[in-house]
């Protein structure tokens, strides 16, 4: 059975991307997965200096050994002043010391939301050109915009764009 992590790129205790993320495994089946959240993981703030001194937090190794055993990753990233969350970067940079290809070209579905029109195209944007240098292996790509508005009750209400976001998630299963 292939192992499914999913996570949010935020340390939110409310995360709308971690309601995404945590949507997304309820329609892959005969699968295992685990949602993760970044705020049982504290690390300090990167720094070349903390690295030299205190070598990698004993919290940046796990999340990193978890990605790493994973067979798909799901990941919704927030987005803040158009760019990564504060948490989710200052993890992805710590993983990174540990290994320049953090993701190890595992299958990847990386999406975003936010409450605005855009759905977080910004961060996406970001993510899709940086992490092919990261080992990413991007298979497919959702953002939902608006998310109070799409998203009700646990699921997308807006049909079109469930079933644009069920299609990805066949992609991604395909590609495990």
């Amino acid at each position: 059975m292939k192992k499914i992590i999913a996570f949010a790129g935020s340390n939110s205790k409310k995360s709308i991307n971690k309601e995404l993320a945590t949507y997304v495994t309820i329609l892959i089946d005969n699968s295992i997965t685990t949602v993760l959240d970044l705020n049982d993981f504290p690390i300090p703030v990167y720094g070349v200096d903390t690295e030299t001194e205190n070598g990698i937090p004993e919290n940046a190794q796990k999340f990193f050994d978890i990605i790493q055993s994973a067979d798909g990753i799901i990941l919704s990233l927030a987005e803040h002043n158009g760019n990564f969350s504060v948490a989710f970067k200052n993890m992805f940079d710590w993983m990174s010391r540990i290994n320049q290809k953090v993701w190890n070209n595992i299958p990847m579905l990386l999406m975003a939301t936010s409450p605005g029109g855009r759905g977080g195209a910004s961060v996406l944007s970001i993510a899709k050109n940086g992490f092919s240098h990261m080992g990413g292996n991007i298979i497919a790509d959702f953002s939902l915009p608006s998310f109070y508005d799409n998203f009700k009750e646990g699921t997308i209400i807006d049909d079109a764009l469930n079933t644009q976001l069920k299609e990805l998630v066949i992609k991604l299963k395909k590609s495990l």
